[in-house]
């Protein structure tokens, strides 16, 4: 019994001190291809050799602003709102797998349990919308609350595929059962839960609710110090947590040739991370009509197609 006792709480501390570096990881990286893309300078110069330091300056500097919270703001709503944002990522990982037997917690619904508590985190951007007394902020609150509700559904569509497809709902056992093969059978839901998942996380070109041209940040205009750093430390935690699923679900997770399975997802976790990185710099914000437009015309119809198509293959194959 002690001994489990153990085992569970070395899990849980591996987990959280995975959660707190690998978005920080992620965060540096950005800095790092959106200036060799953009060609700026800037993010290379802090810390001598290649702008090692910019992510301390970067910590540093929020910790030392204000912390201000407005007048008109509803004060208890408004300070749990970062924290409802970050928690549901780090529940998150704990089910997530990074290696055979290398997992917090192997969970028979582990794939639903994922989807529900990731639909958590937009909510951290609604309240903080609305109670922080301010047009723009809650303007930013309901475009994530109008993507939510879009994107939801292509999103559970696709990772369903998947799951029938592996005969499981358990995120290990979907990795198990995977071939290779499955790359060109589940590319269509591999691209459509991924880009329901950016949509999810307000990235660009998906990020109405923050529109900086138009409602200054959208949810977080309000937020300064410590706070709104919680957003940011939230907005990557969401980045590897949807890198990390569409490797377990799409790309095999640990499996590969030669190096050890973790080693495996780590680099398809960031060669992902790379590429919402890349779809950032070259694609231009949507209009709120292509948004939606996107994700009822398009998204919902390729995920019915690959429901419908692995369902076939299922029957077919006895």
């Amino acid at each position: 019994m002690l001994s489990e006792v153990l085992d569970a709480v070395v899990r849980l501390v591996a987990i959280v001190a995975v959660f707190l570096v690998l978005p920080l990881v992620a965060g540096q990286m950005e800095h790092k291809v959106m200036a060799h893309m953009q060609a700026r300078l800037g993010p290379m110069y802090a810390g001598g050799f290649h702008g090692w330091a910019q992510l301390i300056a970067d910590g540093v500097k929020f910790l030392q602003k204000e912390d201000v919270i407005p007048a008109a703001a509803d004060r208890r709503v408004f300070a749990v709102a970062p924290a409802v944002a970050l928690v549901p990522y780090l529940v998150v990982m704990v089910v997530i797998p990074v290696g055979p037997g290398l997992v917090g917690v192997d969970l028979d619904a582990g794939l639903f349990f994922v989807l529900a508590v990731m639909g958590i985190g937009v909510l951290g951007s609604i309240m903080a919308g609305w109670s922080s007394g301010n047009k723009y902020s809650l303007m930013g609150g309901m475009r994530s609350a109008a993507q939510l509700m879009s994107y939801e559904l292509p999103l559970v569509l696709a990772a369903s595929s998947v799951a029938m497809a592996a005969g499981t709902l358990s995120l290990p056992g979907i990795v198990e059962a995977w071939q290779w093969w499955w790359l060109p059978w589940q590319a269509v839901g591999g691209v459509v839960f991924f880009v329901a998942g950016l949509a999810e996380l307000r990235r660009p070109p998906f990020d109405m609710p923050i529109a900086e041209s138009e409602i200054i940040m959208g949810p977080m205009t309000e937020y300064t110090g410590i706070r709104f750093a919680l957003f940011m430390l939230a907005e990557y935690a969401g980045i590897i947590v949807l890198s990390a699923l569409t490797s377990v679900l799409f790309l095999g997770g640990w499996h590969g040739p030669l190096l050890p399975g973790p080693v495996w997802m780590l680099l398809k976790v960031f060669a992902l991370v790379f590429v919402v990185i890349w779809v950032r710099v070259s694609y231009p914000r949507l209009r709120e009509d292509q948004l939606q437009r996107l994700a009822w015309t398009g998204l919902v119809p390729l995920a019915l197609v690959q429901l419908l198509l692995t369902g076939v293959v299922r029957v077919a194959a006895g």
